[in-house]
């Protein structure tokens, strides 16, 4: 159904965690044509990272609606959604075996529908390891989402490189930069006067995934407190014990600290990364996308090199950044200083300002909102005849028949 003939821009998001419904619901408000009014639906795919309600308040976005659901009962609604309750897009934040099957299971519930909603899919961060298989599992997709000028290079070629569509990506920016730039270590504006300089470390739930490794970082945190007893420490935190975010996280730090005697200074946070950032003068992280919020607001920021430079642990993504360092370093004093070029190829304050990145998105959009004659079919590049051997799994997966039919 065109924009032009609703109220409001009727938006569906289907997440399968925290992360993805952040990402997925924040990309619904930045793809909204012009000052059109959002009505936005929240679904939340059932499975062992289904969101808590902590987790989707410590989001901060407000959705009409919001319901679990199983990607059956999903596409059952998708199917029942017509004239006026017909959403115009819908977005897929879902891992990638994930949106490969909701393209099959929407095209074939839509098969007979003269008009369907744009569908939207993405990445929720730093593309790093499964660049082809994950890039392939989204094709078919009206518009995938490139957070950086680096990943629509990438993204295309990719396409390109197996004869795939390769129109649909589109280059944007992570919906969820944002922010005071960083006003440096003193604080005037503090209530209660200058307040102490703040290192934050962004833990991630897998990386690194050993309890060595993991016991390690959590050391050299607590050592650099120790040396710093001026400082405020931050052990910033995804979820707490019993929840689940987009990565299992086997070995909490949770844990870890209560066998260790950290100081005063340092302390365990939770809450949205926004409000940490605020009181931060130092990023630290091994590949955590939280890097990239941080340089968007010219917060300090270093990626460890501790336990080396390797594709396993994601911070290889980040050589050229400028941001590469160790713990040794950063007790001795060091800075980072970032390399302008590579973070504006990252999305990162690039050329024209964060407000012009979503430009792009929003016209094609809009135009295929009023496309003559509707849209297409969806035309994922993997079909019974391109990948017979992997397809059937990935849709049995989510109890769909091998030609997307909902079992």
């Amino acid at each position: 159904m065109p924009a032009s003939a609703t109220k409001a821009l009727r938006v569906a998001v289907l997440a399968d965690s925290d992360t993805r419904w952040k990402w997925g619901a924040l990309t619904a408000t930045r793809v909204r044509p012009g000052d059109t009014e959002l009505h936005l639906d929240g679904y939340l795919l059932r499975g062992r990272a289904t969101p808590t309600a902590r987790q989707l308040r410590e989001v901060g976005v407000d959705a009409d609606s919001l319901r679990e659901v199983t990607a059956v009962e999903f596409l059952r609604a998708m199917e029942e959604a017509r004239d006026e309750e017909a959403y115009d897009v819908l977005v897929l934040a879902l891992v990638g075996g994930g949106v490969q099957a909701m393209l099959h299971g929407l095209g074939r519930v839509w098969q007979d529908r003269a008009e369907r909603p744009v569908v939207v899919t993405g990445y929720v961060g730093v593309v790093y390891e499964k660049l082809a298989d994950g890039l392939l599992l989204r094709h078919g997709a009206d518009l995938v989402l490139a957070n950086s000028r680096q990943d629509a290079d990438r993204f295309r070629a990719v396409y390109e490189g197996v004869g795939a569509d390769a129109s649909a990506v589109t280059e944007v920016a992570l919906p969820f930069l944002g922010g005071a730039a960083h006003a440096g270590e003193h604080d005037p504006s503090a209530k209660q006067g200058r307040r102490p300089y703040t290192v934050v470390f962004a833990a991630q739930p897998s990386v690194p995934d050993s309890r060595k490794d993991r016991t390690y970082l959590l050391d050299r945190l607590i050592r650099h407190a120790r040396l710093h007893p001026e400082r405020e420490v931050l052990l910033k935190l995804r979820s707490k014990p019993g929840e689940h975010t987009t990565h299992i996280e086997e070995l909490p730090y949770q844990k870890l600290v209560q066998r260790a005697d950290p100081p005063p200074n340092f302390r365990l946070v939770y809450g949205h990364m926004g409000e940490v950032l605020d009181r931060t003068d130092l990023m630290v992280t091994v590949s955590s996308t939280a890097a990239l919020e941080s340089l968007h607001r010219r917060i300090p920021t270093v990626v460890l090199t501790d336990l080396g430079v390797r594709e396993a642990l994601g911070n290889h993504h980040f050589v050229g950044s400028g941001c590469l360092a160790s713990w040794d370093q950063l007790d001795a004093g060091h800075r980072p200083a970032p390399d302008p070029e590579w973070v504006a190829r990252q999305g990162v304050a690039a050329d024209g300002g964060y407000e012009t990145a979503f430009d792009e998105a929003r016209k094609r959009i809009a135009a295929l909102l009023v496309r003559p004659g509707g849209l297409p079919p969806l035309a994922p590049y993997y079909t019974p005849v391109t990948a017979p051997g992997y397809l059937p799994g990935i849709l049995a997966r989510h109890h769909l028949a091998p030609d997307g039919t909902p079992l």
